[in-house]
């Protein structure tokens, strides 16, 4: 396991930009980023400079992990599926390029996102993670930074033709307080 990145070191972040398409397809283009994203590999570059334009610029909060300002994957929040725009709940969602795995940098940047998204979303007092049952990783990463464990969603939702079963996980604004 490599060494965890520290609290004080370089990570943050920002809006992704059509210039961050070298560093977007190193890890969109990595099948092993992308197995537990609803998202399909990107495979090519045309296709993901579509994506940035077309959905990542227009979107109200999705931004690049960067460290040391090199975009090393993304994070952003959604509105939850059911279409309420005035709904009190956002849905996380994080990909990160696998050499960076088991360094601390998604626990960070999703430190960094919950220390931020209730102040940019006053509305929002509710923000939840939907983690495939087989991405463990991710699921530490969430509870790491306080999030609950609510339980799992059986054959909830069908990603790239598999029925999964998800845990879901939520972050509440009163929750705040607790969070290190």
């Amino acid at each position: 396991m490599e060494e965890e990145i520290s609290e004080s070191s370089d990570i943050s972040l920002r809006p992704l930009q059509l210039s961050d398409l070298d560093d977007f397809m190193v890890w969109a283009s990595d099948d092993r980023v992308s197995r537990f994203c609803t998202w399909n590999t990107y495979t090519s570059r045309e296709a993901a400079l579509n994506y940035i334009k077309e959905t990542v610029i227009p979107h109200p909060w999705y931004r690049a992990i960067c460290l040391k300002n090199r975009v090393v994957g993304a994070i952003s929040v959604n509105k939850p599926r059911s279409g309420d725009d005035d709904s009190c709940r956002g849905e996380l969602g994080y990909a990160l390029a696998a050499k960076y795995w088991g360094r601390g940098i998604a626990t960070r940047a999703v430190k960094l996102v919950v220390s931020s998204i209730f102040k940019d979303w006053p509305h929002l007092v509710r923000l939840e993670a939907l983690v495939d049952v087989e991405n463990i990783g991710s699921q530490r990463v969430l509870e790491k930074v306080g999030f609950q464990k609510e339980g799992v969603l059986r054959k909830y939702l069908i990603v790239k033709g598999r029925i999964l079963d998800l845990v879901i996980y939520s972050l509440l604004s009163t929750d705040l307080k607790f969070v290190t």
